[in-house]
């Protein structure tokens, strides 16, 4: 099992199209949506140590915002749907 984690992880983040700091701020926006702090936190440092800026890493963090708030705004349409005129 724990060869299998190690080869996803190196297939993931290891070289290819993207480049590490990229890899590493996707990874921090969805950690951040699906809400682990510890992820976040560890994730960036790692980005920071991979060059990433302070704008960069509120810039992800902005997008993962909008991408969570956008299933609470979905469904909180439905207090209006149904709405009689």
């Amino acid at each position: 099992m724990y060869q299998l984690v190690a080869k996803n992880i190196e297939l993931a983040m290891g070289p290819g199209a993207l480049d590490e700091k990229t890899k590493l701020l996707i990874g921090l926006a969805l950690d951040a949506f699906k809400g682990s702090g510890p992820g976040v936190k560890a994730l960036t440092e790692q980005a920071r140590q991979q060059g990433a800026s302070q704008e960069e890493i509120q810039e992800t963090l902005r997008i993962a915002y909008l991408m969570s708030s956008m299933e609470c705004l979905k469904a909180s349409l439905e207090a209006y749907t149904h709405q009689k005129s």
